[in-house]
C-alpha cells in the first residue's frame, strides 16, 4: 500500500468519525426540536426554534459533507463555529473536563476538523474526485476552517446570544 493510499484510508476514518459524530447530533436536535428549542432558550438564545433547527441543519450538513469529504475546509469550518459557540456558551465556565461539562469534547472536535483540513480529505473524497483537494494549501484550508469557523460562531453569538447576567 502506498503512502497515498494510506493517507488516504486515514483521512476518511477521521472524516468519518467527526462527520458521524455532527450528523448524530443533528439528528438529534432534528428530532426533538421542541426540547432543542427550550434548550437553546434555557441557555440565553434569541429565537429558539431557530437556533434547533439552524443547529441541526449545520450539524447534518457540515457532518454529511465530512463523510463524503465534500467541501472539506468549509464542512470543517461548520464544526469549528459549533463546537466554538458551544464552549463559549456552556462548556468554557465548567472547566476542562467533559465529566463536569467541561471543554475537551469541543475543543478536541474543533481541533481535528482544523487537522482534517489541513491533512486535506484524501484521495477517497468527492473532493479528491473534482480536482478541488489540489487547489489549496494546507495552511491555507487549516486557516479556512478555524478563522470562518471562529468569525461565524462570533457573529452567530453577537447576533443571537445573551451572555447571562450574573445572580447576586
Amino acid at each position: 500500500m502506498s503512502t497515498d493510499q494510506r493517507a488516504g484510508w486515514a483521512s476518511l476514518l477521521l472524516r468519518s468519525a467527526i462527520g458521524a459524530t455532527m450528523i448524530a447530533h443533528g439528528v438529534k436536535h432534528g428530532r426533538t426540536l421542541a426540547g432543542t428549542a427550550g434548550w437553546f432558550e434555557s441557555i440565553d438564545f434569541r429565537q429558539p426554534g431557530l437556533q434547533a433547527r439552524a443547529s441541526a441543519a449545520v450539524e447534518i450538513g457540515a457532518g454529511a459533507a465530512l463523510v463524503v469529504g465534500a467541501a472539506t475546509p468549509l464542512a470543517a469550518a461548520g464544526v469549528v463555529a459549533t463546537m466554538a459557540a458551544a464552549a463559549k456558551t456552556v462548556h468554557a465556565r465548567n472547566g476542562f473536563f467533559i465529566t463536569a461539562e467541561g471543554w475537551e469534547y469541543v475543543a478536541n472536535l474543533a481541533a481535528a476538523a482544523v487537522a482534517l483540513a489541513g491533512f486535506g480529505p484524501g484521495r477517497y473524497s468527492v473532493d479528491h474526485l473534482l480536482g478541488l483537494h489540489r487547489r489549496l494549501r494546507p495552511v491555507r484550508s487549516m486557516t479556512i476552517a478555524a478563522g470562518l469557523g471562529l468569525v461565524g460562531s462570533a457573529l452567530h453569538l453577537r447576533l443571537y446570544w445573551r451572555k447571562p447576567t450574573a445572580t447576586p
